[in-house]
């Protein structure tokens, strides 16, 4: 290894070891995700009542992605860790037990609000969409999944902010756990899809359940009790008001994202099988998202918590640069891979059962518009936490806003030449100028990001990356050369499984010949994860 990678590697803030754990522990959810994804293919398909179920579960899963996993996690866990680093495990949890109080009543209220008036939200979203009525019905089976995910959310905050990654990580795992048991059922219960939505409905409000569950053993060991009391001392605790205060700002900034998912929706929902393409494609691009884009900036967010709470700005620069390499890293040759082996992928996981080759087609052309915009939402998942720690909230919100501007003036422009496709190239794009206004905000207020170190490496990403596209291009159209051409399922697994492992041990091979330094950071690592600690001196 140079010196120059010696030094960026033993001067990266970000514990890759941690990372690497929780990109597994987040590996096995994805992958029960997709298997879940798959059973929702053989059993539905895509055709007007998977469109009802994926704009009826928008609706829930918008919100929660407003209150729940986005504006109160961003204002939860730093206002939580510099509580229990300032004043204590137990003020911090009096702060905890004050935010699921006040969740019970307000998201509660929201629920209930959600069921009376599920036929009027899903005939606003979705105009064009043929099965109103069932949307409704499954609006109201799916809405209270919006409490449960929220009270989700603060355990996961709490246990994050005492760097306690892996019950968070799991949770996920335990939700897909719990709608594939549902969904097998299903499956050998043999329902027709208007049957088959129904039940798969329930088990996803089952599975919500069981992702609240699966934390609290972990925060009941840390020394959690529910003490849910709505008393104004409780309500006047600083932490508090610093949660609301940012949770606004969030909120508003947040909603700009919601937009763009609204009118994503609008616009899809003109198209039969639209919406759910655009779902599937999305899912597949949210693996390498979760996997890596995720799990880094979550243990690069409670470390800048922590480092901004001590005003160490030097420690929060260095943590923000070293994740932004290791996203560069690993996103930028998975969007790559995603992009040139979109309908193979697809293949492989979705078409069985009532989900046939043009959904595949459909589907691969929404994936390749998608995944040009996966770095830039992985960077945002980075730098939008940061604002927030440091209390400045504005930034994001600002980002959002253009965002969101830029995402609707997208699609009105892009949809009626592109259709559906236009839709997913609208949401990359404006994505990129979310991160575009965030990299430039922090750059120019704290003078630093990296600097040319990020750009250099980001270069020697993409040449290594596209070693990949070829590499995996070359072995896709090799074997479909060779294999016979009727669709079975040994030639889906070699065309989808095949190019992915050529074109990933390429790309490795090239970014060690190029000398980027966070592959060496991965190995020592994994090296570290994998040698037993040596037994104490006699």
């Amino acid at each position: 290894m140079s010196q120059e990678m010696a030094a960026q590697a033993s001067a990266a803030p970000v514990r890759v070891g941690r990372a690497v754990w929780l990109s597994a522990a987040t590996m096995a959810s994805r992958l029960l995700g997709l298997v879940r994804d798959q059973l929702f293919a053989i059993l539905i398909g895509a055709n007007r009542f998977s469109d009802a179920f994926v704009v009826a579960f928008r609706i829930p899963n918008l919100l929660r992605d407003l209150f729940a996993e986005g504006a109160l996690s961003s204002a939860f866990v730093p206002a939580f860790a510099e509580a229990h680093g300032n004043r204590g495990a137990d003020a911090a949890y009096r702060l905890g037990n004050a935010i699921v109080a006040v969740l019970l009543v307000v998201v509660g209220t929201i629920t209930i609000a959600g069921v009376a008036f599920a036929g009027p939200i899903v005939r606003g979203i979705a105009p064009g969409l043929e099965e109103h009525a069932l949307a409704a019905t499954l609006t109201r089976v799916m809405m209270p999944f919006l409490l449960l995910v929220s009270l989700s959310s603060v355990a996961m905050g709490m246990l994050n902010a005492q760097q306690r990654f892996t019950a968070p990580a799991l949770a996920p795992a335990v939700f897909n756990v719990g709608s594939i048991a549902v969904g097998l059922g299903l499956w050998a219960a043999g329902l027709p899809p208007h049957r088959a939505v129904i039940g798969w409905s329930i088990g996803t409000v089952l599975g919500g359940a069981l992702q609240l569950v699966a934390q609290l053993p972990s925060l009941r060991a840390l020394g959690w009790r529910p003490r849910l009391v709505l008393a104004r001392a409780a309500l006047a605790d600083p932490g508090v008001r610093r949660i609301f205060r940012l949770m606004a700002a969030a909120v508003v900034g947040l909603s700009a994202t919601q937009v763009n998912v609204l009118v994503n929706t609008f616009f899809a929902s003109h198209v039969e099988g639209a919406t759910t393409w655009l779902q599937m494609a999305f899912r597949l691009m949210q693996l390498p998202l979760g996997v890596f884009g995720v799990a880094i900036a979550t243990v690069a967010g409670a470390g800048v918590a922590q480092k901004a709470a001590a005003r160490d700005m030097a420690a929060v620069n260095a943590t923000l640069a070293s994740a932004l390499r290791l996203i560069a890293f690993l996103n930028v040759p998975s969007a790559v891979g995603l992009a040139v082996l979109a309908r193979p992928i697809i293949s492989l996981i979705y078409e069985h059962g009532r989900f046939g080759a043009a959904d595949t087609d459909a589907t691969g052309q929404a994936l390749i518009c998608y995944a040009l915009g996966l770095y830039a939402y992985s960077g945002v998942k980075v730098l939008a936490p940061a604002f927030y720690a440091i209390d400045k909230a504005r930034v994001p919100v600002i980002g959002s806003v253009l965002g969101m501007v830029s995402n609707v003036a997208l699609n009105a422009a892009l949809f009626p030449a592109l259709g559906y496709r236009g839709v997913a190239l609208g949401t990359s794009l404006a994505a990129g100028v979310n991160y575009a206004v965030l990299a430039w905000a922090w750059r120019r207020r704290e003078g630093t990001l990296g600097g040319k170190g990020i750009l250099v490496q980001l270069w020697k990403v993409l040449a290594a990356s596209a070693v990949l596209a070829v590499v995996a291009w070359a072995v896709q159209r090799g074997l479909g050369g060779v294999l016979p051409p009727r669709k079975t399922l040994p030639r889906q697994l070699l065309l989808g499984l095949l190019p992915v492992a050529a074109g990933g041990l390429a790309y490795l091979a090239a970014a060690r010949a190029l000398g980027i330094p966070e592959l060496q950071e991965l190995a020592t690592a994994l090296r570290r994860r994998r040698t037993p600690p040596a037994p104490p001196a006699a």
